[in-house]
C-alpha cells in the first residue's frame, strides 16, 4: 500500500510569523492545527520536514542533527524570502531544541518550546517510540507480522550511532541554554512519556530573558499540540506572541 507523505506547510495570515517545528520522527502534522489556529488570528506559519522525516524510519539512519539544523535555518531564510522580517519560533520535543538553538544563534521575536528534552537520559523511552512508529507505518505498508519484526530488530541494530548523535546534539544545545536573552514561553506536558520533565525547569532558570514563563499541563502527553488540552495551549501561545514586542 503507497502511503501519502506528508508535506511542509505555509498559511499566510499577517506580518508576524511563526516557525513550527516538529518533534523526532514526527512531521508537520504535529503542529499543523496549531498554525491553523494562528492563521485565523492574524499570523503567518511555517512548518518544514526535516531530512529523513514523514517517511519510513529507515530514512532517519543516514541523516543528522546538522542536516536537521540546516533544514531549520533554510525554514526561516524561506520565510525571510517571502517578506517576513518579524518571525518567532515555536517548537515540539526535538524542535523545541531546534528552537532554543536558534534562539541563541538568530534574532528573532520569541521562543516558545513544547516539551523539549535538555537531559539524554531517554534514550529507552526514545527507542520504544522509535520502534513503535516503525511497526505503524509497516503496518500501513501491509507487511506481515514476522516481517515487521524482523524488518523493525534490523532498525534498531543500525540506528544506534543516530541516537548517539542525537544525544551529542541535545547536550550542545543543553550547554547554551544560559545565552538566549528572547522571550521565552516554556510548555510541559506532565503526563510526558518521553523525556524527563525536568528540562522544562532547566529550560525556564537557564534562559537570560527578563521576559519568561512557564506552564504545566496536568493532561497532556508528550505531542501535547494534539491532545487533551490543545485548545488551551493554543490560545496560551497566542497570549505570549500577543505581548512580544514586534516593532
Amino acid at each position: 500500500m503507497k502511503i501519502k507523505q506528508p508535506e511542509p506547510f505555509t498559511f499566510e495570515g499577517g506580518e508576524r510569523a511563526v516557525l513550527l517545528l516538529h518533534g523526532f520522527t514526527g512531521h508537520s502534522a504535529d503542529v499543523r492545527m496549531l498554525g491553523r489556529f494562528l492563521q485565523k488570528q492574524g499570523y503567518t506559519s511555517h512548518a518544514p520536514i526535516y531530512r529523513g522525516h514523514g517517511k519510513e524510519l529507515e530514512a532517519l539512519i543516514d541523516v543528522t542533527p546538522e542536516q536537521w539544523w540546516a533544514d531549520v535555518q533554510e525554514a526561516i531564510n524561506h520565510l525571510r524570502e517571502l517578506g517576513y522580517e518579524k518571525i518567532a519560533v515555536a517548537g515540539l520535543s526535538l524542535g523545541g531544541v531546534l528552537g532554543l538553538k536558534l534562539a541563541y544563534s538568530e534574532a528573532i521575536k520569541g521562543i516558545v518550546t513544547m516539551c523539549a528534552p535538555m537531559f539524554f537520559d531517554n534514550e529507552t523511552q526514545l527507542t520504544q517510540g522509535f520502534q513503535f512508529k516503525a511497526k505503524q507505518y509497516k503496518q500501513l505498508e501491509g507487511k506481515d507480522k514476522e516481517t515487521i519484526e524482523k524488518e523493525v530488530q534490523q532498525l534498531l541494530n543500525e540506528s544506534e550511532g543516530m541516537f548517539k548523535q542525537l544525544g551529542e546534539f541535545i547536550t550542545t544545545v543543553h550547554d547554551e541554554v544560559d545565552q538566549i536573552y528572547t522571550p521565552a514561553f516554556v510548555v510541559q506536558a506532565e503526563q510526558d512519556e518521553m523525556i524527563n520533565t525536568e528540562s522544562a525547569s532547566y529550560i525556564y532558570e537557564q534562559i537570560e530573558s527578563d521576559q519568561k514563563d512557564i506552564k504545566w499541563y496536568k493532561n497532556s502527553g508528550h505531542v501535547i499540540t494534539m491532545d487533551k488540552e490543545k485548545e488551551q495551549l493554543h490560545e496560551d501561545i497566542l497570549a505570549f506572541l500577543e505581548s512580544l514586542d514586534w516593532s
